[in-house]
Order: C-alpha cells, then structure tokens, then sequence
C-alpha cells in the first residue's frame, strides 16, 4: 500500500487536484492504461475505451489539469504520458482510488 511518505514531494492542493481526477471510475481506467504504457495515442485510448471523443478528451483535460499526465502533440496525432516520473514510480502497479484516497485523508485532505 501506499505510504503518506511518499508524498512529501506534493502539496496538499496537488494531491486534491488528483484525487478528484481519480475519482470518476472511467478516468482512473484511463490513467490505469496510460500508467501501464510508456506513451499512449489519444486516437488508441477513444478505440478501446466505449466513451465520443469529446468525452475522451474531457477526461484527459482533467488528467492534465491535475499535473497527473502531458500531451504530446504531434503533427497527425496526440500521444499521452506520465507527467512526472516520480509520481510514475508511486503509481504504476499501486494505482487504486481506495489506496490513494486512503492516503490523501491521513495526510488530512478532504476527499
């Protein structure tokens, strides 16, 4: 399980920002596939996910709101990835909304 330890390196606003991105049950599907990737094209995840494409993109604005992820823009496509390599480290293979949740109210942050 995740440790508030792990953390430190996060303000408690960022930690919200990402405990609401997580915590529509699609887009922590979403950040699940993206976590299991190095680098994910948008047009892949509209395929195999069943949401339009203006959803898709809805719930990657929000996962790049909450700093969780980055696009890669390129000249036909748009290619997603972890924005930041720490956070991948704590997240890949750990990822679960009850873990992260679990962890955001020790460290005192309403969820």
């Amino acid at each position: 399980m995740l440790r508030s330890y792990h953390f430190r390196w996060m303000d408690k606003e960022q930690l919200h920002r990402i405990s609401k991105a997580l915590a529509d049950p699609r887009r922590l599907e979403i950040f699940e596939r993206i976590a299991a990737a190095d680098e994910v094209a948008c047009a892949v995840l509209v395929e195999q996910f069943p949401v339009t494409q203006a959803t898709m993109s809805h719930h990657v604005k929000e996962l790049v709101n909450a700093g969780l992820i980055k696009i890669r823009r390129q000249a036909s496509s748009n290619s997603l990835y972890f924005a930041d390599g720490q956070l991948r480290y704590q997240t890949v293979g750990a990822v679960s909304k009850q873990r992260i949740v679990a962890d955001l109210e020790a460290l005192g942050v309403a969820v």
